[in-house]
């Protein structure tokens, strides 16, 4: 895997209900950057580095995600609650000795920032929420353009193993729909890179 964030370093912390890799960089202020839904932290592989000339920046994979733990999902799927993930990076940013900071999340990253913003508010210095539009506002006014557009959300409330199934089959179609894909050629050429595939498709 190429060093997308050179002058970082990469840690693994473990969180009371996770362990949550990551990498972190620069000085100044701590940014927390959380990164949206299928990401992972190397999404901000061009931002972070030129933030951290005026940051402490702190990049995790979200629980769930990349090289970070996947817990059981719990009753109702509490581990992967909002609340849960916003307690994981509580918990992170105290680890590397941060105890308020800025953060900016992109999709689900964003949606974590505002769970973030409304239990932690004492540990947050400034937020901001990227590219989001309420998910029951979403539902409630699809239409065929929107769901032709967001095709991927319908993965989300399926059993795993028929998602996951899904996903594993076709992975350079995934970060596109399929009739978009000719024109996102340099996308799922670095899809193609970062998607690493795992033996269990639960580890997605």
């Amino acid at each position: 895997m190429p060093d997308f964030f050179p002058g970082f370093e990469q840690r693994q912390i473990e969180t009371t209900g996770a362990t949550i890799n990551l990498v972190t960089g620069g000085g100044g202020p701590a940014l927390l950057l959380l990164h949206g839904y299928p990401q992972t932290h190397v999404m901000w592989r061009k931002v972070a580095p030129r933030l951290a000339q005026d940051f402490t920046v702190v990049v995790p994979d979200l629980r769930g995600y990349g090289d970070s733990s996947k817990p059981p999902a719990g009753e109702n799927f509490v581990n992967y609650s909002k609340r849960a993930l916003a307690l994981d990076q509580v918990e992170v940013m105290a680890a590397l000795g941060h105890d308020r900071f800025a953060v900016a999340g992109h999709d689900r990253g964003a949606r974590v920032t505002h769970r973030l913003l409304r239990d932690h508010p004492d540990k947050i210095t400034r937020g901001a929420t990227l590219d989001i539009v309420p998910t029951l506002f979403r539902f409630e006014t699809i239409d065929q353009k929107a769901a032709t557009g967001s095709w991927h959300w319908f993965f989300l409330p399926r059993a795993a193993d028929r998602s996951a199934g899904r996903i594993l089959s076709a992975p350079l179609l995934w970060p596109r729909p399929p009739a978009r894909r000719d024109g996102a050629r340099g996308l799922c050429r670095l899809s193609a890179l970062l998607f690493q595939p795992r033996d269990d498709p639960r580890d997605l």
